[in-house]
Parts: C-alpha cells; sequence; structure tokens
C-alpha cells in the first residue's frame, strides 16, 4: 500500500465539468502544470515523483547482476532436483526460473528496470535453464551405469581370477599397461566441452521431434516473461504546460490560416 504523501497517477480521478485539478493532491491547477503519464499534476507533485523514483547507477545494475545470478543458481538447481527426483523433463519449471530470475534483479536493483538489466535477466534465465542440462545429465548416466559396472565388476572378477592363477604378475603388468595407454584429459577441456553442451542443450533437444520444439517455445516464454519484468517502470512527464491560459480566437469559417 502506498503510502499518504505519495502522488498517485495510476487511479482516476473523477472532477466536475469544467475543473482542472491535481490528480496527486487534489488541488486546482494554476500556474504551470503538467502531465504524468496521461494526467494532470502540478509542478509540486511532479517534483516528488522524480525523487521518488528508483534511479538508475552502476551500483544498482552491479546489485541487480548479484541477485540476478543468485536467482539463477536458485532456479537451476530447482529445474534441476525436479527433473532428477521425478524423473520427468517438463519445460515448464522455466517460466518460474525467468519469474526468478528478474524478480530477484528488480529487488537488487530496487525497482530500477531498463534494455540493460533485460538483456542480463534473458542471459541468467537462458543460462540457469540450458545448463541444468549438466547436472540432469550426470544423474541419468549414473543411473543407467551403475547395474552395468555391478555386471562388468563381477565378471572382472571371475576372469583375473583365473589368470592369476596362471601368472600372477601378468594382471599388473596388464593394469599398468592400460593406465599408460589411456591419456586423461585436461580438466579445463572437460569443463569447456559440459559448459558448451550445456548452453547448447535447448537445440540439442529438437533433434527428439515434438517435445524439443515445445521445450524450447516453452523456454522462450520464461524469457520473455524475465524481460518483462525487467522493463522500466513507465512513467511519461510532459510539460509544463501554462493552466487557464487565454484560448485562441476562433477561425472564420470559409478562411485559412497562412505562415
Amino acid at each position: 500500500m502506498s503510502s499518504p504523501g505519495t502522488p498517485q497517477f495510476g487511479v482516476a480521478e473523477y472532477k466536475n465539468p469544467g475543473t482542472e485539478a491535481c490528480v496527486g493532491c487534489n488541488k486546482p491547477l494554476s500556474g504551470g502544470y503538467y502531465r504524468v503519464n496521461g494526467k494532470l499534476a502540478c509542478d509540486a507533485c511532479v517534483q516528488q515523483v522524480k525523487m521518488r523514483s528508483p534511479q538508475d547507477s552502476h551500483a544498482a545494475f552491479v546489485r541487480a547482476i548479484l541477485f540476478g545470478i543468485g536467482g539463477a543458481t536458485l532456479g537451476l538447481i530447482i529445474y534441476s532436483a525436479f527433473a532428477i527426483l521425478s524423473g520427468i523433463m517438463i519445460g515448464y519449471v522455466a517460466l518460474a526460473v525467468g519469474w526468478l530470475v528478474a524478480t530477484a534483479m528488480k529487488k537488487g536493483s530496487q525497482g530500477v528496470g531498463g534494455r540493460r538489466y533485460q538483456i542480463a535477466a534473458v542471459a541468467l534465465t537462458y543460462a540457469a535453464v540450458s545448463l541444468s542440462a549438466i547436472p540432469i545429465g550426470i544423474s541419468f548416466y549414473l543411473k543407467e551405469k551403475k547395474p552395468v559396472a555391478h555386471a562388468t565388476a563381477d565378471a572382472n572378477a571371475s576372469s583375473s581370477t583365473s589368470s592369476d592363477a596362471v601368472d600372477p604378475s601378468s594382471s599388473t603388468r596388464e593394469s599398468d599397461g592400460s593406465q599408460q595407454a589411456i591419456a586423461k584429459p585436461a580438466v579445463g577441456a572437460i569443463i569447456a566441452s559440459m559448459l558448451f553442451a550445456g548452453l547448447a542443450s535447448p537445440f540439442l533437444e529438437l533433434q527428439s521431434g515434438v517435445s524439443g520444439i515445445l521445450g524450447l517455445v516453452i523456454l522462450f516464454v520464461g524469457i520473455r516473461i524475465a524481460w518483462k519484468i525487467t522493463s522500466a517502470p513507465p512513467l511519461e512527464i510532459l510539460g509544463p504546460f501554462q493552466a487557464n491560459a487565454p484560448a485562441a480566437p476562433p477561425v472564420p469559417s470559409g478562411s485559412s490560416i497562412h505562415p
């Protein structure tokens, strides 16, 4: 609820015909006046609106980014946890992620919005949803690999027992040779490939047909939600105009005005 001293320009005020009053303080207009979002306002109320309106700054943008990263991280966790625990890949969670990121950014900027906030919200929303494919993929891979690993371990144990009975040192030599033959990839390359695969996952899912297309559409709707919430608050101030200004003399019928 707004404080009593804050001018309200979103509420319609109905006045008697022929009277003009400020929609903020309800005082009759005299001298200069303005139009704020299409409604009449006196100079004092307009100055209050300007002072109370959130001001954009570098600090506000940095706070919005930090809050947005926190919202994106929480959205990634929620999206991934839902898919891992339920085993269902449902794209509608992307709508909540877009709302969460944008709301966090608005909170961090204290209500400031604008084009750069919208671009950041779109990037964070896309990153949160797409990168969730990494923990989801790892979880599904481990679940599928676990029973296969048990069967392979049992088979290897039986074969190694029989071979060790013939030549106990053969298993040691083969193990050392296999470790030398397999080159360990760099950690940085693994992380980079995972990030690339995660960011490209919404488009890679198009290979699955209708479900991939639907997931991409839902993601774009979530991005649209983030874009809309982080837009700049509508505030159009026109003026000043002069109240009770003398009207222009009427133009005689059939005549024209030439410069």
